[in-house]
């Protein structure tokens, strides 16, 4: 039997709870729980403060949101530990992804699991530029709504009786701007390894009953769609409830490649 890998997990919202519960129930083979770092508390569960997960974790799982990555994960991969980074919109930021990946010993891995076709779009990207890139995200108006948003854009949102554009622009302005709903337009253009060469439109629809992201590309390797049709999270709608699920695979494939993190 190999090592097994100690994970802390920083945050314990709609993500961050189902995998550290995961992880402290023995779900992920050859992984356990170090802890817990969430100044709300996670009943039950181990905690720890953020220094204390750095000493006791071979990897640190990000699940808190872009402004907590900003703070912590730079200070995590400095000390020497790897970084899983779920909230991977923060890398709009150029000044924070040369620190993530300047900033020391430790390895930053990417979580981009609400939405497929990464790998076609990477290859295809490879071969040459790809000329046009979109990714058209449709959610319940309600999770949308952004606090730099007027009384009268919030009230647009909030009011839409069927599909409403809410906001259109590059891939890096879009998730920027849309913290907490945009990752996956974060995805697609760390995929395709151009900010902005992807067009990313956010739309509102009262009757969407799963979360929709449709990428469309096209290039000198060919044309390629997909479309994904998430369900919210119970918890969390400005999430996919696919994507602790995709974290907890993440870290398995990691342990299972690496056997050892240090």
């Amino acid at each position: 039997m190999g090592e097994v890998i100690a994970v802390a997990v920083v945050g314990c919202g709609a993500i961050g709870g189902v995998v550290a519960r995961a992880l402290d129930a023995g779900e992920v083979a050859g992984v356990r729980l170090a802890g817990v770092v969430d100044p709300a508390g996670a009943p039950g569960l181990p905690q720890l403060s953020l220094e204390g997960a750095i000493e006791a974790a071979d990897l640190v799982v990000e699940a808190a949101g872009q402004s907590v990555l900003a703070d912590v994960g730079p200070r995590v991969v400095a000390a020497g530990t790897d970084l899983l980074v779920v909230s991977v919109g923060a890398l709009t930021d150029d000044a924070l992804l040369a620190r993530l990946y300047g900033a020391g010993e430790g390895r930053v891995h990417l979580v981009t699991g609400a939405i497929g076709g990464l790998d076609m779009l990477r290859s295809a990207a490879r071969m040459g530029p790809l000329e046009k890139v979109r990714i058209v995200t449709t959610k319940k108006p309600a999770g949308l709504v952004q606090p730099w948003m007027d009384e009268a854009e919030a009230r647009r949102v909030r009011s839409a009786d069927g599909p409403v554009e809410v906001r259109r622009g590059p891939a890096r302005e879009i998730a920027a701007a849309f913290p907490r709903s945009t990752n996956v337009a974060a995805a697609v253009a760390l995929a395709v390894g151009d900010w902005d060469r992807v067009e990313a439109v956010v739309m509102a629809d009262p009757a969407a009953t799963l979360t929709s992201h449709v990428i469309t590309a096209s290039g000198a390797a060919g044309d390629y769609r997909f479309e994904i049709r998430n369900r919210p999270s119970p918890d969390n709608p400005t999430t996919s409830q696919v994507v602790p699920y995709a974290v907890l695979k993440a870290i398995g494939d990691l342990a299972a490649r690496t056997g050892s993190f240090r």
